[in-house]
């Protein structure tokens, strides 16, 4: 692979515990991806505007305060808005099984739960991004 693929890490919301997204973003990292980790307390608004700005081709959410309902909805119009349908959406955190199904209804590429493999994590985006390209 010529490029590295470009992943952001964001923590929407009022979360404020942050780490299983260092510990995703390390992994990613290490896995030979370009991470760019925007921190804790990030608005839908400010998550979009940061992946157009680095040009991900993945944008990773990690939530735990169960805003999930409220905040990937927001950041899947966004991305429809600015043209931004190609880049990846994953969520990470407590979500509920139900809930899962319906953000993946939303276009959201995968969901993952507490004590989801790194390595699944690392081949799902690898995959899915050659697989796009």
């Amino acid at each position: 692979m010529d490029h590295k693929i470009r992943v952001l890490v964001a923590k929407p919301g009022l979360d404020g515990h942050d780490r299983g997204a260092k510990v995703i973003a390390r992994a990613l990292r290490d896995a030979g991806m370009e991470v760019v980790y925007t921190g804790l307390r990030q608005t839908p608004e400010m998550i979009v505007n940061a992946a157009l700005q680095e040009d991900v081709q993945v944008i990773g959410l990690s939530i735990l305060s169960g805003a999930h309902n409220a905040i990937v909805p927001r950041v899947m119009e966004l991305l429809k808005d600015k043209q931004m349908t190609d880049v990846l959406v994953i969520v990470g955190g407590i979500v509920p099984d139900e809930d899962a199904a319906s953000l993946k209804r939303l276009g959201v590429a995968a969901v993952y739960q507490p004590g989801a493999s790194l390595e699944e994590i690392v081949e799902f985006i690898r995959s899915s991004v050659k697989q796009a390209a």
